[in-house]
């Protein structure tokens, strides 16, 4: 596949999940905002509490998602229609087991909410809540093995389009359920009921566009089983880690702060996953050329599209970081009101965490496209120990900080720095020292960005919607100006530049 068209299919796949999530985003805030004004801050906690527990049950899946796709690019790229109907054939198999196990871990889970639930009054049909949280799970399993396929095919666009309609209808008929009902019960049987419609829509368009899936007879051989659970044990390592590092936050809090902490949190959780969603668009948009450029480049060419990645990596993360200090607190204010604005310290560790993760977003995505994730599962697992471990002494220390804080330290003191060394060693047969210096480098502009946007943000006080915005044009121009000066005339600025002009017709395409 030419270079052009990689790049053509990447634009188009980020340009619908942009489309699609700020839209999702838009409705998501106003749809917040009734949740609470009508069901209030107790069931928002109980909403961020069964996402966690939600998100370690979904271990029973031991990775196939991540593993699905990266084994579909070479067949795809091969045109070895045996081979994609063999492999559909089998995750059809695996993945009708998969939901069988993860509504049974969901109901033995039962007996434990009055522990895990911590209330200062009684909530409810508790058991019926949770049930329904677990079925909302449960359908994401079904016909995931067709859509998988797209995505590995450069062709998450199409999934974005119908995720984006069926996104719509649910969040507005869940608003409407709130304003006349009144009612949790039918407000999350809504969300079951359309995302079932979705997964079975897409479902059948994948049916269209790769009608050989159904091909009789296809199997995969012995040997390609066993490759296949190799890949599978070495995927449910990493993604156990994953749960451990990124889903306990809100079970902690729950358990030995308040349910209703995780409420007041999981405003916080909202932005963030939306700022999360947009850049991680970006890069998993991507995943699947960049697992097509792999398997047809070399080592060099396979550098100079990382170092492309990476420069955008370091501009977002040294705009978005600032904005995100200087801006949250307004934000929520100005949402929902002063009384939702947690402590100082707590942002501090929000943004510290975020950063790290944003800026090995494409370390990430070629983890993702190389299958990277078996060389790295055991450092993982131990990022993962590590992180429970400083959220509990961290937690009882200095509180909701020191859980968010935990995070950030485990990475820190593990996969950050192993992950790329393989990663080079490997895949760009050269040293990690160069990707090293460069984090540093981008720390020091953050933090610079940081210190100017602070002489300004601090004699801005906001009190509306419209003075928001209004510094929230200033934060991001000064970020956005630092971020330019400062990489400009690097390599990777270049590449993205080249493919700019490439793209508008100005110039000829070097990278």
């Amino acid at each position: 596949m030419s270079d052009s068209s990689r790049t053509k299919k990447t634009i188009k796949n980020i340009g619908f999940e942009f489309f699609n999530q700020i839209l999702s985003l838009f409705l998501h805030f106003i749809s917040r905002n009734i949740f609470i004004q009508v069901l209030g801050v107790e069931y928002l906690g109980i909403n961020g509490l069964f996402s966690d527990i939600l998100q370690m049950l979904s271990l029973a899946d031991m990775g196939f998602g991540t593993a699905m796709v990266y084994s579909f690019y070479k067949p795809l790229a091969e045109h070895d229609s045996r081979k994609i109907a063999g492999l559909v054939s089998y995750y059809r198999k695996m993945y009708m087991f998969i939901a069988i196990g993860i509504s049974t871990l969901g109901v033995l889970l039962i007996p434990f909410l009055g522990v895990l639930v911590n209330t200062e009054k009684e909530i409810p049909f508790l058991v019926v809540y949770y049930l329904l949280n677990v079925a909302n799970t449960v359908r994401t399993y079904l016909f995931v093995y067709k859509t998988s396929l797209i995505t590995a095919d450069q062709k998450q666009y199409v999934i974005s389009k119908y995720n984006a309609i069926w996104s719509t209808a649910s969040i507005v008929a869940q608003i409407v359920v709130l304003l006349l009902f009144h009612n949790y019960v039918i407000y999350l049987t809504v969300s079951v009921l359309m995302g079932l419609g979705n997964n079975i829509h897409v479902s059948r368009i994948a049916d269209n566009m790769y009608p050989e899936i159904h091909e009789h007879g296809a199997e995969l051989t012995r040997e390609e089983k066993a490759g296949m659970f190799y890949n599978l044990r070495s995927m449910f390592i990493y993604k156990l880690s994953g749960v451990l590092l990124n889903a306990t936050d809100n079970t902690l809090i729950s358990v030995m702060i308040g349910t209703v902490w995780v409420g007041y949190y999981s405003n916080y959780e909202m932005v963030l996953y939306y700022l999360n969603l947009f850049i991680g668009i970006t890069f998993s948009s991507m995943t699947a050329s960049i697992g097509n450029l792999v398997v047809e480049e070399g080592p060099e060419k396979r550098y100079q599209i990382f170092e492309s990645l990476q420069v955008i990596s370091y501009v977002m993360c040294g705009i978005t970081a600032p904005c995100l200090f200087f801006l949250m607190e307004d934000f929520i204010t100005v949402w929902l009101g002063p009384e939702f604005v947690l402590d100082r310290l707590l942002l501090i560790a929000i943004v510290f965490n975020f950063y790290l993760g944003a800026v090995l977003r494409p370390v990430w995505s070629y983890r993702e496209a190389t299958g990277l994730y078996a060389k790295i599962r055991y450092v993982m697992f131990c990022t993962a120990v590590l992180n429970i471990v400083l959220s509990i002494a961290l937690g009882k220390w200095i509180g909701m900080a020191g859980i968010v804080f935990a995070s950030a330290l485990s990475r820190l003191l593990t996969y950050i720095w192993y992950e790329p060394y393989l990663l080079f060693r490997d895949f760009f047969n050269r040293s990690a020292v160069i990707f090293y210096k460069k984090i540093i480098n981008n720390v020091l502009a953050a933090l610079a960005v940081c210190a100017v946007c602070g002489l300004f943000a601090y004699h801005i006080q906001v009190h509306t919607w419209l003075g928001l915005i209004g510094k929230a044009i200033v934060i991001g121009s000064v970020s956005c100006l630092g971020m330019f000066l400062f990489y400009r005339k690097t390599m990777g600025f270049q590449i993205l530049l080249e493919k700019a002009k490439h793209i508008l017709g100005i110039g000829k395409e070097h990278a």
